[in-house]
């Protein structure tokens, strides 16, 4: 265990000053980043970005995470409430959990109507080709997670003091309405994965991992001095376009 702590200790460190050496370029060269991570919950995106930030920028970085949203935003354009998010040059953005909310979480617990789900699955490729056009890099994530191992991770937030603001009233549901979010998950993937925006999963049964892979992809992604980084391993990480059977069922 401890030399393969040790191996991963010294990839992660690795790939974060490729990661600082990477942002400094896309801040001299006046590039935006827009990372989308989406998944299950517990699959592990706050780990991931935790690792991807820590030594970042904290001037031209932000960490999105929008809380439900209010009476006046429902009554919005739907992606009105994401676009203040967005990067100007130099910045990077990480959306922990994004506007595929209504791909996922609302559809499944009855939080929209049937048909701004479906209307949903139409826009996002049109809005997402306005911002590719406009010179952001958008890296979309799904992390996938196995139904025992979600089933563990959501046991242990319960018994852990320290992951008292992980817990959600929604975790229940995760795993009793599991195969309602797979169908939810597969018709995303299906009809909102495009050339200007594809999808990239990632298998994160496996946490440390993961997270170097995702690293690894942002890097190359992103080009300039990430462009060095090592291809993600192809078990762990892989497009959606090539996912069919290799999704958690």
């Amino acid at each position: 265990m401890g030399k393969t702590s040790d191996k991963y200790d010294a990839e992660l460190e690795r790939l974060q000053i490729l990661l600082v050496e990477t942002q400094h370029w896309t801040i001299d060269q006046g590039r935006k980043t827009v990372i989308v991570f989406e998944g299950r919950d517990s699959a592990g995106k706050d780990g991931a970005i935790k690792r991807i930030t820590e030594y970042a920028s904290p001037r031209q970085t932000r960490i999105v995470a929008l809380p439900k949203p209010t009476e006046r935003e429902t009554s919005q354009w739907y992606f009105q409430r994401y676009v203040p998010h967005l990067p100007a040059d130099g910045e990077t953005v990480l959306f922990n959990r994004s506007w595929y909310n209504r791909a996922g979480v609302e559809p499944v617990m009855g939080f929209c109507k049937p048909e701004q789900h479906v209307q949903f699955l139409v826009d996002a490729p049109a809005f997402e080709r306005i911002l590719s056009d406009d010179g952001i890099v958008l890296i979309k994530l799904w992390l996938d997670i196995s139904k025992a191992e979600q089933a563990r991770r959501l046991a242990e937030r319960i018994e852990d003091p320290l992951k008292r603001f992980k817990v959600s009233p929604l975790d229940a549901e995760a795993q009793a309405r599991w195969e309602d979010y797979s169908k939810a998950r597969d018709r995303m993937l299906d009809e909102t994965d495009h050339n200007h925006a594809p999808w990239t999963v990632v298998a994160t049964d496996d946490k440390k991992t993961a997270r170097l892979n995702i690293i690894r992809h942002i890097l190359r992604s992103v080009g300039g001095p990430g462009a060095a980084a090592d291809a993600p391993d192809a078990d762990v990480l892989f497009p959606a376009s090539k996912a069919k059977g290799r999704l958690a069922p």
